[in-house]
Formats: structure tokens, C-alpha cells, sequence
């Protein structure tokens, strides 16, 4: 990318899946060695299992030493601290994961994405409670994060200009039946397709293909996404770094998809 515009990194999630194997993975390579395999072909990997259970700093240790330099991990939020009727009471959980040794993995932490429950709908108090837990640094690392909103309730213009307040970015949720809100709200933009389909090789056809790579350009120079929904005025165009995974849809051609969409950013 030039020097006016941030890094776009696209991923998929996790990197455990058998049907991967032999179709993303060599049919013979050791479970073992996956991420290893997978970080060489992709620039980032969001991380599912932090949203289910605690990691030991060990295996943030292991993370880092297995993939290349330039490889960000993003991670997911505990669900116990998104998963609740009072998102203000998170403290407790959102503290005893950021010192669960996610610093361990440096540079290579990418934004947290704190995913809410469907059903969890826009409580203005309550969400501006939230975000005010969330912290700036994890033993000296800079953190970043991300809320994924998904009930409609959300998708009005002061959830952005809280988040914006708080330098918090909202996922952009795209091809999915969750709100989709577009407006940029951080110094990064997060983004999550989930439109692959089992008739494409490459998940995505060559028109939706070309399509999030110029959104995903149109961001990383600073400016709005073209064809999405945004509830906000526009923010002052700054260049942003752009975290773009493919998720979901027809999961077994998710790391085409990201790789052909690597491919036509260049």
C-alpha cells in the first residue's frame, strides 16, 4: 500500500477445520504444523477459542513463535464478559483476560473483537459503561478493539459516536443477517464477510471479489465503504489499517476467498 493509506490484512477464522484438509491444507500435513502452514498463506487469523475458554500465556507463546513476523492475530472476547443482561458488570472478565498473557503475543496482536449476543439489544448507558472497561494496554502492548453489535437497535448514530469517543471500531458485518453498520469509528476498521458460497471455488464470484477489495481500499485511504450502510456523518479521512476476514458462509472455501481477495489488493 502507499505511504497514504493503511496495511489491509485479510484472514479467516481459526485455522483448524477438516475440510480444509486437502483442499486449503496438503492432505499429509501434521495437525501440528496447520498454523505454521496457514500464517505463510494469510496475513491474519481471527482467533475463535478466546471467545469460548481461557488460553494460557503458553500457547500465546507458541502462537508467536509459529508464524511469520509480519502475522497479526486478532482475537475474540471472552463470551463471559459480552454474553450478560448488564454489559457495565464485565470488569472482572475483561480484566482477568487481557492478563491472561495475550501480551505474550507482541506485535502480532491484532484488535479484540468483544462479539455481543444477538439478542442484546442498544442500551445507551450500558453500552458506553462497557467500553469505558476496555483497556488502553496489556503489560505495555497497545490494544485495540472492536465491538460486533448485532441487533438492529444498534445501527443509529450515537452507538458510533461513542465508540468514535472511545476509539473503539464496529465490526462491519458484511453478507450477514446481522446489522450491517459501515462507519468507520476507529483508527482501524474491522470488517467480517460471511457470504461464501459451496458453487464458487473461490467462495466469493469475481464481481463481490472485486467489490470488497475496493471497500476494503476505500478504507484503508480514509474513506467510506461504497454500497454499505452507514448511520453516522463521515469521520475526517485519515488513513486506517483494515482487518478483513472471511467467516462463516460456506466455511470449506473461506481461505480461497481470502486468498484470492490477497491477491487483488496486491
Amino acid at each position: 500500500m502507499a505511504d497514504a493509506a493503511g496495511r489491509i490484512r485479510v484472514g479467516i477464522g481459526g485455522w483448524t477445520f477438516e475440510p480444509w484438509r486437502g483442499v486449503f491444507y496438503p492432505e499429509k500435513l501434521a495437525h501440528k504444523r496447520e498454523l505454521e502452514y496457514a500464517s505463510r498463506k494469510l496475513a491474519s487469523i481471527e482467533v475463535n477459542g478466546t471467545f469460548y475458554g481461557s488460553q494460557k500465556r503458553e500457547s500465546f507463546e507458541r502462537w508467536h513463535g509459529e508464524t511469520p513476523d509480519d502475522f497479526v492475530f486478532a482475537l475474540k472476547g471472552p463470551r463471559f464478559a459480552t454474553n450478560r443482561r448488564v454489559l457495565a458488570e464485565a470488569g472482572e472478565s475483561v480484566a482477568r483476560f487481557v492478563g491472561s498473557g495475550i501480551a505474550a503475543l507482541g506485535d502480532k496482536l491484532g484488535p479484540i473483537n468483544w462479539q455481543f449476543a444477538a439478542t442484546k439489544a442498544y442500551d445507551p448507558a450500558d453500552f458506553a459503561a462497557f467500553l469505558a472497561l476496555l483497556p488502553a494496554e496489556a503489560e505495555g502492548v497497545p490494544l485495540r478493539h472492536a465491538v460486533e453489535v448485532r441487533h438492529a437497535s444498534f445501527a443509529v448514530p450515537e452507538v458510533v459516536e461513542v465508540a468514535r469517543a472511545h476509539g473503539v471500531a464496529i465490526v462491519c458485518a458484511g453478507d450477514s443477517e446481522y446489522p450491517c453498520i459501515a462507519d468507520p469509528a476507529a483508527p482501524f476498521v474491522y470488517a467480517r464477510i460471511m457470504g461464501t458460497t459451496e458453487d464458487e471455488a473461490t467462495g466469493y464470484g469475481d464481481a463481490a471479489l472485486g467489490a470488497w477489495a475496493k471497500r476494503a481500499k476505500q478504507w484503508a485511504k480514509g474513506g467510506v465503504a461504497d454500497g454499505l450502510p452507514t448511520v453516522a456523518e463521515a469521520p475526517a479521512s485519515e488513513p486506517r489499517d483494515v482487518f478483513l476476514y472471511v467467516i462463516s458462509g460456506f466455511k470449506a472455501h473461506n481461505p480461497a476467498a481470502a486468498m484470492a481477495l490477497a491477491e487483488r489488493l496486491g
